[in-house]
């Protein structure tokens, strides 16, 4: 029986647009007022109204992925900046000799290779709790994917390295200033309080993580007729990837990239550096691999192209996964979402109403795929929620974190997502079969872990 294929992302993004804009002529237009709350525009909980609708059509369709291009333009430029740096990082082969210097040092010593991932998962999952690593993600799968093939592993186990580290960390972040600070802020709490509970979360978040990721590994490796790209990778050469010297030109080079990653991570959590700052530093990365190599100038430039050029399918799918909120933001749906949500939590028991919050802010992430501008649209509401209910709003940011953060490893809206399976050459399908299983067990854990602030634990 012929094996029917899954619709391309471009498609599944497509059809997932026109759903958004026949749901425009479905739920009614409504809107709550927003006012300033310490430079930021959050929503005022008591002011919401039905508005004139503003359906949107075929037309307006039409319109939406320049605008989605228009609105994601810094994070496209990104994408196509450090393609290009890390192709001529690439050419000197100093990242291939460093893997192969990695990969033998595992065959010498089993036990340190299985730990490898579990270490390098741990130091993402930190980033993701402590300085809300993100878009940094799309830099370190151009490393990670190489790795794990170079291991045996599948692409999938590549990206999940640092795509599920990070993620997990941010879901169960115990100091993130884009999600929690923001939203302990706008709830009135004090920032970073709750910290041992916390931890706690963060520490079950990245176990579970860590062996997600370890038992689809081990598996695939085993048996790799298993693997979820079985048949869709290029094989590797029987014997083995090519041995490249790690000379002395290369380790400098391998030397300014880990230069790179030490200013990203001071850059990012000391001096509030982001797109603009980052895409910077990674140029710097790449002029100063290209001299210490001494690369020619039409080599240099040549890998340059090469790289931007292979990122052409995450920048376009980034423009359209950013045009579906286009169509619901002018379609002025999200607040009324937002307002029905709210209102049926108030109808719940305590224990049934701290889950009905995960789920709705898990709802509302897909529709606005942004920590800080989902705590500035939801918080304003939940916090005073959560007094009328009878639990602490440290709770309620809780939720909001757990909705936030979980949903970001499958949400179709993620332009971030969408350019790192672009980059990698992951099927949206594939991914979902992978990482769905993942998602499911952590909304287990995250309902469980709200209960007891709700039930018996003083938390505020």
């Amino acid at each position: 029986m012929r094996q029917r294929k899954f619709p391309d992302t471009l498609i599944l993004l497509g059809s997932i647009l026109i759903i958004f804009m026949a749901l425009t002529w479905i739920i009614p237009a409504g809107e709550y007022a927003r006012v300033e709350f310490e430079g930021r525009q959050v929503v005022d909980p008591d002011s919401f109204s039905y508005v004139e609708p503003n359906y949107q059509n075929p037309w307006h369709v039409l319109m939406a992925p320049l605008k989605g291009f228009e609105q994601a333009a810094y994070i496209i430029g990104f994408v196509f900046f450090i393609g290009g740096a890390f192709s001529i990082v690439n050419r000197t082969g100093a990242i291939h000799a460093g893997l192969m210097s990695v990969v033998k040092m595992g065959e010498r010593h089993p036990r340190y290779r299985f730990l490898i991932i579990p270490l390098v998962m741990m130091l993402f999952s930190l980033g993701g709790a402590t300085f809300g690593m993100a878009e940094e993600v799309l830099v370190f799968i151009l490393i990670t994917v190489p790795m794990a093939r170079a291991m045996g592993y599948d692409t999938l186990v590549g990206v999940a390295i640092p795509v599920v580290g990070s993620f997990v960390g941010f879901a169960g972040a115990f100091a993130n200033p884009f999600t929690i600070a923001i939203a302990q802020g706008i709830a009135g709490i004090d920032i970073f309080s709750g910290m041992s509970y916390r931890l706690l979360v963060w520490a079950v978040f990245t176990l579970t993580g860590i062996a997600f990721v370890m038992w689809y590994a081990a598996r695939t490796l085993k048996r790799p007729e298993k693997s979820l790209m079985h048949g869709m990778e290029e094989a590797l050469p029987e014997e083995g990837l090519p041995d490249e010297p790690l000379t002395s030109r290369r380790i400098g080079v391998l030397l300014v990239v880990l230069a790179t990653v030490v200013m990203l991570v001071i850059g990012a959590t000391q001096l509030d550096w982001y797109i603009h700052e980052i895409t910077a530093l990674f140029a710097a990365m790449a002029i100063a691999a290209a001299l210490l190599y001494r690369l020619k100038v039409s080599d240099t430039v040549d890998a340059f192209y090469q790289g931007a050029k292979d990122m052409i399918v995450a920048a376009i799918l980034i423009g359209f996964a950013r045009s579906l909120l286009v169509v619901a933001e002018d379609g002025k749906i999200i607040d009324t979402i937002l307002h029905a949500i709210a209102t049926g939590a108030s109808n719940l028991p305590d224990e049934l109403s701290v889950q009905m919050m995960f789920i709705m802010q898990s709802g509302i992430n897909i529709l606005v795929p942004s920590g800080s501008g989902q705590a500035a649209l939801t918080m304003p509401i939940m916090a005073p929620l959560s007094d009328l209910l009878g639990f602490t709003r440290q709770t309620a940011v809780l939720a909001y974190q757990f909705g936030d953060g979980i949903t970001n490893l499958i949400t179709p809206t993620s332009g971030l997502l969408m350019a790192i399976l672009g980059i990698a050459k992951i099927p949206y399908d594939r991914w979902f079969r992978f990482i769905l299983p993942l998602v499911i067990i952590l909304s287990i854990v995250a309902m469980l872990l709200l209960l007891p602030p709700v039930t018996f634990m003083e938390w505020n």
